[in-house]
């Protein structure tokens, strides 16, 4: 729910002045149309209500440009009462449009903005692949989302497919979403058997550590939906130092590493509770090399580096032990993950294979 507090001025009565306030409120302060056909006038409704201290009424409506007309009510709107803000945008010209509604009310120093959006298309083209997946009430194509290789700055964006198989008309949402992540919904409302997208985009200068990054989101399907188990999308994201400035010079006295394997195999439990193996990482280069992050992408993997610093032409050991117990109940291979300031390679991952 999207809120805006629009302050008055003071009243002319030889009191000490008072502020009131407007509260408007609305559930999509943007709507996204999706794709739009050309030359073909598309309307959006914006429900709005007026939950301020007092009756309101609309004084004039600003849009920003002459291809957006504007339908609202003309007279006074009660405390508590809905009501609704209609947006005509006219097509004429082919690409993506974002237009701004300005409602200024009487007495308010702000006014309150809503947005509608899309894409002016030629053909309307529906997704073409398949939605293999369930979440709540609607099917996807994707059930979990992976940023890989992502340097720090970047913003890199995933979309999910998304299809309405229900009677109802569709306003999905991403619940739980976390600061360094942001989702659109294109169209915000998707109407019985048609099908939307949402980009999700990862905005990694609001990420506060390199390396392995998860957590989950939430597929609603109307604002106020319930958070549950079979809405979940996981999402992983491994974020790397930027090396985009270091010039060719620069990477002759740069650290260089090298590990003894990719691939740790520590055989079969046989009846043990525990297995362990050792891996060696070396410095081939003329600096310090730092391992600035080294994490586990299950549980079930304890490791221990001896060094986190190694220094030029030397070694240090990565020791790794396996619990039984716990890998029982782990459906991915056991991985583990190693950042380091090596711009040839900031990333390692090395499989685990036990039995």
């Amino acid at each position: 729910m999207i809120k805006a507090m629009l302050v008055m001025g003071g009243l002319a009565t030889g009191m000490p002045t008072r502020a009131l306030a407007q509260l408007i409120t609305t559930p999509n302060q943007v709507i996204d149309c999706g794709q739009v056909l050309f030359r073909k006038p598309v309307t959006v409704h914006f429900e709005l209500t007026n939950e301020g201290q007092g009756s309101i009424t609309i004084k004039k409506v600003e849009t920003s440009c002459g291809c957006t007309e504007v339908n609202f009510p003309k007279g006074i709107i009660t405390e508590n009462k809905p009501f609704i803000v209609s947006a005509t945008f006219d097509a004429k010209q082919m690409g993506h449009f974002e237009k701004y509604i300005d409602i200024f009310t009487q007495g308010a120093s702000l006014p309150f903005t809503l947005t509608m959006k899309g894409v002016v298309v030629e053909e309307v083209k529906d997704y073409g692949g398949e939605y293999q997946y369930v979440l709540g009430k609607l099917k996807t194509d994707r059930k979990e989302i992976f940023f890989d290789d992502v340097e720090k700055g970047e913003n890199p964006v995933a979309e999910i497919h998304v299809l309405n198989t229900t009677s109802e008309m569709a306003n999905p949402n991403i619940m739980h979403l976390p600061p360094y992540l942001k989702a659109d919904v294109s169209p915000s409302a998707i109407p019985p058997g048609k099908s939307g997208v949402i980009y999700l985009t990862l905005r990694s200068d609001r990420m506060d550590d390199f390396g392995l990054t998860q957590t989950a989101v939430y597929l609603g399907f109307k604002p106020g939906d319930k958070i549950s188990e079979d809405k979940q999308i996981p999402i992983t994201a491994i974020l790397l130092p930027s090396f985009g400035m270091v010039t060719e010079q620069q990477m002759v006295y740069m650290p260089k590493l090298r590990i003894s394997d990719t691939t740790l195999d520590l055989g079969e439990f046989a009846g043990k509770k525990k297995k362990k193996g050792t891996l060696v990482i070396e410095n081939l280069g003329r600096t310090d090399l730092e391992i600035s992050k080294i994490q586990t992408f299950t549980e079930g993997l304890e490791i221990e580096l001896t060094d986190k610093v190694i220094q030029p032409g030397s070694s240090a050991k990565l020791k790794v032990t396996a619990d039984q117990k716990v890998l029982k109940g782990v459906k991915r291979t056991p991985q583990i993950l190693l950042i380091s300031n090596d711009p040839r390679t900031p990333k390692v991952i090395v499989d685990i294979n036990v039995k």
